[in-house]
């Protein structure tokens, strides 16, 4: 009974109740400008509440939190910007929609599966945090490693027609993520003596420019083509389709969830991992990945959002951050006199209900105001060309500084802009580019750990691989990818698998 007391505080009070529905309100819309991320909302947020009640502040930060994270997919449909790179798997399918007229109902049916999937990771914060949590510390560096490594054996389900041009984008993104020092040794790599490579390329600044200015530098070819008109009949989906798609929102949900609860992921990550499962496990899609599937939309926004449930499992239980954003929240629990970790559960039950009751509340809002404003965000894409291509560069140049208040970030943008350009008119996707820098830190530390506690043994490193089940789990994972990625397995041994008997 206390739980359920302590889980309705933020509903029965007006104040928390309208600070998690402001903060739900900004962050969808701080979180659909690109270059604006999440964690920089909530640590600008620290600074004005750190004087505040707590339950006050956690309630602002919390709504700012969900917001945020859905709020990417706006820009991503309707732009071909993600907001944050959690959406980038989003404007894969989400953006071809909004090309073909269907923008409204591209927004409707991602922010029910965003909220579904915000209510999954949730549930399984409140009924398995523990379980979870123990789970997740059992991952040892190597495991961080493979999970990397299968991350980016993804790039066979971004690289469209071509595997061979993929691979190309994947390692050049892998190659972009070494720029700056190295993590270990303090060492300059591929920073040729400029200083102001020491910090590395922002993936942000490489996001932006990749998505969003080479596709207004393509735009320019089709300068003289007629506006799409956006078909906004309908914007909650029909419950058809809700039933249709549950499925998968539900398996996509769970990937989030577990990617969300390993420390240093995040729902990037866990976007990019459900987007491939979708497409390796719808059968016969009405329309292609890539061209605007339903099942591509609908992946990557129910991780990214069961994600922030997963995220909080290691905070709250071991005090250790799932993502950058709940590293900030750690820092403000500090600040207000809690000490997140295993004994918040036994000292202070009311904080941990009290933030589960919180998060439902701010998953309700994103619901609420999700549906609300699109149309009016839907005549975005109806802009003439004249007027939409110089916005797009206006928002990528604003998105770009954004990061850092650093010029150098914008011709940044603008170069891997210009560069995008050139890899969409020959044929290479750039989506894998992303995939690459995004997982490069993730892979290269924890190679380099993994090597260190094997002491430079390469046998000892295989051989613990085959004597954790974890581990082994997770390599043979890898190995089944890259086989069913090869003409090998789709021209002998997928038909051999799957022949109807």
């Amino acid at each position: 009974m206390d739980a359920f007391h302590f889980f309705a505080t933020s509903w029965v009070s007006p104040e928390l109740l309208g600070l998690t529905a402001l903060g739900t309100f900004l962050g969808i819309y701080v979180g659909a400008i690109p270059g604006l991320s999440v964690t920089m909302a909530v640590s600008i947020l620290i600074s004005f509440t750190f004087s505040w009640d707590v339950n006050n502040a956690l309630c602002l930060m919390v709504g700012v939190y969900m917001g945020g994270v859905y709020g990417g997919s706006r820009t991503a449909i309707l732009l071909n910007i993600p907001g944050a790179p959690s959406a980038i798997a989003t404007a894969m399918d989400g953006y071809p929609l909004a090309k073909k007229g269907l923008a409204g109902e591209a927004i409707g049916l991602s922010t029910v599966m965003s909220v579904i999937g915000g209510f999954v990771g949730i549930i399984v914060l409140a009924l398995a945090a523990p379980t979870v949590s123990e789970f997740a510390i059992t991952f040892q560096p190597r495991d961080y490693m493979m999970l990397g490594v299968l991350g980016i054996m993804l790039v066979g389900s971004l690289s469209g027609n071509s595997l061979a041009k993929g691979i190309f984008a994947g390692a050049l993104g892998l190659l972009i993520g070494t720029v700056g020092l190295d993590p270990m040794s303090a060492e300059e790599r591929f920073t040729f003596g400029v200083v102001d490579l020491w910090d590395g390329i922002n993936p942000v600044a490489v996001m932006i420019g990749m998505f969003g200015v080479s596709e207004a530098l393509h735009q320019l070819h089709h300068m003289d083509k007629a506006v799409v008109k956006q078909k906004i009949s309908r914007i909650i989906p029909k419950l058809s389709d809700i039933k249709k798609y549950l499925p998968l929102s539900l398996q996509s949900s769970f990937i989030g969830v577990i990617v969300g609860a390993l420390p240093g992921t995040g729902g990037d990550i866990a976007a990019l991992m459900a987007y491939d499962h979708a497409k390796r496990t719808t059968k016969d899609p009405k329309v292609p990945f890539g061209e605007g599937a339903k099942e591509g939309l609908i992946a990557p926004e129910s991780a990214n959002n069961a994600a922030v449930g997963g995220a909080y499992i290691p905070m709250l239980t071991l005090g250790i951050p799932g993502d950058a954003v709940t590293a900030v929240f750690i820092g403000a629990l500090f600040i207000h006199g809690l000490n997140p970790g295993p004994m918040l559960l036994v000292e202070q039950p009311q904080m941990f209900w009290f933030t589960v009751g919180n998060l439902t509340l701010a998953n309700i809002f994103v619901l609420i105001f999700g549906l609300t404003g699109i149309r009016l965000f839907s005549k975005i894409v109806e802009c003439p060309k004249g007027i939409l291509i110089p916005l797009i560069f206006l928002l990528s140049i604003v998105g770009a500084y954004a990061i850092n208040n650093a010029v150098i970030d914008i011709w940044w943008m603008l170069a891997f802009g210009a560069f995008g350009y050139f890899m969409r008119l020959y044929g290479f996707p750039v989506g894998p580019v992303i995939l690459g820098v995004i997982l490069s830190s993730l892979t290269d530390e924890n190679w380099r750990r993994a090597i260190l506690t094997e002491s430079g043994s390469l046998g000892n490193f295989f051989a613990h691989i085959f004597t954790s089940p974890l581990s082994s789990v997770l390599f043979m994972s890898i190995v089944l990818i890259f086989v069913s990625q090869t003409s090998l397995w789709k021209k002998h041994l997928k038909p051999r698998l799957f022949r109807s008997k």
